[in-house]
């Protein structure tokens, strides 16, 4: 049974979904994935810190780490490991089954994307292993734009390769970062939040935890 809160309102022409987070349950592999990668290279970082920022693209996230703890990551250096790491536990990743049946009620209805800060190389792989990505007919990622969310390119480019009106969109985000992308990119949206206060309990979040360095 659907979560009624999740039941998107008419009219819209389109539905657009996010991956990490609303799709797939990948938010606390990712993080194994950024802490087992940065702390041979001395960053130590909560995981309340990298919770807080899901969202952002790695490289956006490498920026903000040098920004604000004054490392000097390469991203070259960071980002291939870290996928290599992610893609090795990627048996641990599961739909988050009460947005992926929005997705299966609507495929053959309405023209459905994906539109994700992700990487494609990342992104691709875990929609096939949670067995979703035969219900897309667009997926979009950083990899297609130059700016990622909150910008609202990714949505953008995702409702003009379904060929529909932004407007005439329907968002399912799990960010403030996306959230504010489909905004801007004058779409309605509808925030998959409330469904992780299980897996907030998973990865220990608690409002005492800091970035460690």
């Amino acid at each position: 049974m659907q979560d009624t809160c999740l039941i998107p309102t008419p009219p819209y022409s389109a539905l657009i979904f996010d991956c990490d987070g609303t799709l797939a349950h990948t938010i606390p592999t990712h993080i194994q994935a950024w802490l087992a990668t940065l702390r041979p290279l001395g960053v130590a970082l909560s995981q309340e810190w990298l919770y807080d920022r899901r969202g952002m693209s790695s490289l956006e996230l490498i920026e903000t780490v040098n920004q604000t703890f004054g490392f000097a990551l390469d991203a070259n250096v960071v980002n291939p490991p870290r996928k290599k790491y992610f893609l090795d536990l990627l048996h641990q990743v599961v739909e988050i089954e009460a947005v992926a049946d929005v997705a299966r009620s609507h495929y053959g209805k309405v023209p459905l994307a994906v539109a994700s800060g992700g990487d494609i190389r990342v992104v691709e792989p875990t929609l096939k292993a949670i067995g979703l990505y035969s219900l897309f007919n667009a997926i979009v990622t950083v990899n297609d734009v130059e700016r990622g969310k909150p910008a609202p390119d990714i949505f953008l480019l995702a409702a003009d390769r379904l060929g529909v009106t932004p407007t005439d969109c329907i968002v399912y985000e799990d960010s403030d970062a996306g959230l504010e992308a489909a905004h801007r990119a004058g779409m309605r949206a509808i925030d998959v939040r409330e469904l992780w206060l299980i897996a907030e309990a998973e990865i220990g979040v608690t409002n005492s935890h800091e970035a460690e360095m």
